[in-house]
């Protein structure tokens, strides 16, 4: 998320209305709202305590990132929301359609390929205009690639970006943690002494690349330690089940891929030259690339209305794939393996009792694994008092949110909140769910 100078525009409680929560990170809380005078829906991004507080040059050079494929900030936030204390925040456009990482979940699988093109194009795009500008994002995951109405990407979620020349501050340092996401770290982010580069990004795009193209999240059953253990041995995500004669041009952007997420940092591509691939690659699809978006916007649709998960190919199928054809008003789909499992299993009743015996049977587990904390904690609303909240929410690292949760939430909440916790836990880590068994 760019961050605002001293100059920026001042939203308060005044202007809003109908908040509704989004998501949280590590960084803070990401609500909808609609602004009262403007007359459309924006995002607001609560940050916590400290973070809004960048030197105003560096925030001056934050605002340089703004352009087609970087989300539009539209000025700064401040306020009591909860009845908590003056909390300050950023004012963006809201992204209606989501991001990468819902929209693969929503298709279980990967995009059609004229907009998996057009997405690995865009984020090049806007990666390469912020290298321009000097900054970093350091956080570049399908979850912070935002979409819009029609499905064009903008990068989102620069809580961590510094001026690539910078090094980590004093906290983070202290911290002992690097930004980003752990799947999406280089081998050498790995190193307590590393400061972050710009060949840091160009890494987590290849990574990226390969989420968008698989459909799939990278080490899906590793942790963290797990991956830092690896990653530096040269292991990446396999590439065993990918077709490259599915798509025209998608060996290319396998290769490509392949030499972003190289072991040596001087030999991952700048996204100038990524754009030469992108770009050539993309006007190849080009052609398909409006079939394509409808086709997902029908099955966006669709899943919404008839809670099922469909993926669609835009290109001719073989004898064996054309067995597997449906139609979802009048739309031809194909009913992934993956889709079909999920939904038997969405079908199992399972018992609040049930449920909260599986957080009382998994508390360390969970607690060890559990990474979307504040995110279920907003779902769990009213359950969770408002000094509760704050407690959890002061915790610095998930594993001590999750203690916080099971000590001040679970243990005198009974059923209902554990069972109520075990539902948000199935949306938003049901790979976790299904490993311990539930």
């Amino acid at each position: 998320m760019a961050l605002l100078s001293h100059t920026a525009e001042l939203v308060g409680n005044e202007s809003l209305e109908k908040w509704e929560y989004v998501g949280s990170g590590g960084f803070g809380r990401v609500y909808k709202a609609r602004h009262k005078h403007w007359g459309f829906d924006v995002a607001i991004k609560l940050l916590h305590g400290g973070v809004g507080t960048l030197v105003s040059a560096e925030a001056d050079l934050m605002n340089k990132a703004s352009c087609e494929f970087v989300l539009r900030v539209y000025g700064s936030y401040e306020g009591n929301f909860r009845g908590a204390s003056v909390q300050s925040g950023i004012v963006m456009e809201f992204m209606s359609r989501g991001s990468v990482q819902t929209l693969i979940q929503d298709l279980s699988g990967h995009p059609p390929w004229p907009l998996t093109f057009r997405l690995a194009h865009q984020v090049a795009l806007g990666m390469n205009f912020l290298h321009s500008r000097n900054l970093i994002h350091h956080d570049l995951k399908p979850s912070n690639v935002l979409l819009n109405d029609d499905l064009n990407a903008k990068l989102a979620d620069f809580g961590l970006s510094r001026v690539s020349t910078s090094a980590l501050n004093s906290n983070e340092k202290k911290s002992g943690e690097v930004g980003g996401s752990y799947k999406y770290m280089p081998p050498e982010a790995f190193k307590a002494s590393y400061e972050p580069v710009r060949a840091f990004d160009r890494y987590s795009y290849g990574i990226l690349l390969w989420s968008i193209v698989t459909g799939k999240e990278p080490y899906p059953s590793a942790d963290s330690c797990l991956v830092a253990l690896k990653i530096p041995l040269g292991e990446r995500p396999s590439l065993e089940d990918i077709n490259q004669g599915e798509a025209e041009g998608l060996k290319d952007l396998l290769d490509l891929m392949k030499v972003c997420w190289d072991e040596n940092p001087m030999k991952r591509p700048c996204f100038k030259e990524c754009l030469e691939v992108t770009e050539t690659l993309f006007s190849k699809q080009r052609i398909e690339i409006h079939v394509a978006v409808h086709h997902v916007l029908t099955t966006l649709s669709n899943t919404s209305n008839q809670h099922s998960s469909v993926t669609f190919h835009c290109f001719p199928q073989t004898t064996e794939q054309s067995k597997a054809h449906a139609t979802v008003n009048g739309v031809r789909v194909i009913q992934s393996e993956k889709a079909s499992a999920q939904q038997d299993n969405s079908t199992k009743t399972v018992s609040d009792r049930d449920k909260a015996k599986f957080v009382d049977n998994n508390r360390a587990a969970l607690i060890q694994h559990v990474s979307e904390v504040m995110a279920i904690v907003e779902e769990l609303g009213n359950m969770v008092h408002t000094e509760t909240y704050s407690v959890i929410e002061a915790e610095k690292t998930s594993h001590q949110q999750m203690r916080a949760l099971f000590q001040r939430t679970f243990r005198p909440g009974g059923v209902t909140v554990k069972a109520a916790f075990y539902t948000a836990l199935q949306r938003h880590h049901p790979e976790l769910v299904e490993r311990l068994g539930g």
